[in-house]
């Protein structure tokens, strides 16, 4: 295979992968939360090299942290004060 075919389909390769992303990150929120938090959980095993927990940490997504018991308006502190 010529080195010049070999870039081609490498370069075709990789932005196929790159709008496959794109795709499920826009149309498939909840698949590509579970796919980012199976890979985290895999390279944040004990044991594993320290800069693929650090990766690992990166790709975790972020918490869906509960509201608690207020309904989570994320307005618990004092009101503001009323200019007059």
């Amino acid at each position: 295979m010529d080195l010049s075919l070999l870039w081609q389909y490498l370069v075709i390769g990789l932005a196929v992968l790159l709008s496959l992303a794109v795709v499920v990150r826009k149309r498939a929120p909840g698949l590509e939360r579970r796919m980012r938090a199976a890979l985290a959980l895999w390279l944040l095993r004990p044991g594993r090299a320290a800069g693929l927990q650090r990766l690992g940490r990166w790709i975790a997504p972020p918490p869906a942290g509960s509201a608690g018991s207020c309904g989570g308006c994320n307005d618990c502190g004092p009101a503001p004060r009323q200019k007059r």
